[in-house]
C-alpha cells in the first residue's frame, strides 16, 4: 500500500488529480491509515490505468465512472474494450489526416484554397462527431465488427455509398408520388436495393443488425444535430414493400 504522494509519483500523476478522482468517486483509495491518510494499492493502479486510457480516448469522467463501476467488467475485458476504442479512434484520426493532406496538396502550387478539399475535412470531422452518440446501441462485439469493417472503408467507397443512397431515396420518393403499389415488382426491386445497402454496413452480422434496429427504434432520443437521411413517408413505404415481399432489413 502506498500513501497518496508515493502512489502519485509511481503513477506519474499529481496528488491533486488523485484527490479530484476521489471526490468524484472515480478512484477511491483502498484504505486509510489510522491518521486518516489515503492508501492505494495495485488494484487502484489498474483502475487508474483504465481511467487515464479512457480519458485519452475522449470519454468524460462521469461516463468513465459509470463504465468502470459495472460489476461484469474485469481487467481483461476493459483492456480489450480500450484496445477496440483506441483502434476506432485511430481510424478516425487517419481519415481526418488523409482529408487534411489532400487539402494541403491543393495548396502547394500557391493557388487559392480548394473549397472542395476543405469541405471534405469538415464532412469527415462532422460525420465522426455526429455518430459518436450512436455507439450506445451496439454491443461491444458489434462495435468491434463495425471497426473491423471500417478498415477497408475508403473515402471513394463512402462517396459511392452516399450516392447510391441518394439515388435510391429519390427513386422511392418517385414511387410514392406515382402511387406505385408496395406489392409491385418495382417496389420489390427498391426493397432489395435498400437491403443490399444496409448489408453493406452490417456485413451480414446479426449483432450489428440488432444494434441498427435499436437505433432506429429510438428515434425520439436522437440528438437534434442528427437528421435522418430519409423521410418517415419513405421509411413507411419501404417497410410495406419489405413486408409484401418478405425482405428483411433494419
Amino acid at each position: 500500500m502506498y500513501r497518496v504522494s508515493d502512489f502519485a509519483e509511481k503513477a506519474g500523476i499529481t496528488v491533486r488529480t488523485l484527490h479530484h478522482y476521489d471526490r468524484l468517486g472515480l478512484l477511491k483509495p483502498s484504505g486509510r491509515t489510522e491518521a486518516g491518510y489515503r492508501l492505494y494499492g495495485e488494484r487502484d493502479f489498474a483502475r487508474l490505468q483504465q481511467i487515464v486510457t479512457l480519458k485519452f480516448i475522449g470519454l468524460p469522467l462521469r461516463q468513465i465512472k459509470d463504465l468502470l463501476d459495472r460489476g461484469d467488467l474485469d481487467l481483461k475485458s476493459t483492456l480489450r474494450m480500450q484496445r477496440r476504442l483506441l483502434q476506432d479512434k485511430r481510424m478516425q484520426v487517419e481519415a481526418a489526416i488523409q482529408a487534411i493532406e489532400e487539402a494541403e496538396s491543393s495548396l502547394k502550387s500557391g493557388a487559392a484554397p480548394d473549397l472542395a478539399a476543405l469541405k471534405k475535412i469538415i464532412e469527415v470531422m462532422e460525420r465522426q462527431n455526429n455518430m459518436e452518440w450512436a455507439k450506445k446501441y451496439y454491443s461491444e462485439e458489434a462495435q468491434a465488427k463495425i471497426a473491423e469493417n471500417a478498415r477497408t472503408w475508403t473515402p471513394e467507397l463512402q462517396a459511392k455509398v452516399e450516392q447510391d443512397w441518394k439515388a435510391l431515396i429519390g427513386d422511392v420518393e418517385a414511387a410514392i408520388t406515382d402511387k406505385t403499389d408496395p406489392a409491385s415488382q418495382k417496389a420489390k426491386a427498391l426493397a432489395q436495393r435498400w437491403s443490399e445497402l444496409v448489408r453493406g454496413f452490417t456485413g451480414g452480422d446479426a449483432g450489428v443488425q440488432q444494434g441498427l434496429n435499436k437505433l432506429y427504434a429510438d428515434q425520439g432520443n436522437w440528438p437534434s444535430s442528427f437528421t435522418k437521411p430519409f423521410s418517415d413517408e419513405v421509411w413507411q413505404y419501404i417497410k410495406q414493400a419489405m413486408a409484401a415481399h418478405k425482405t428483411s432489413c433494419a
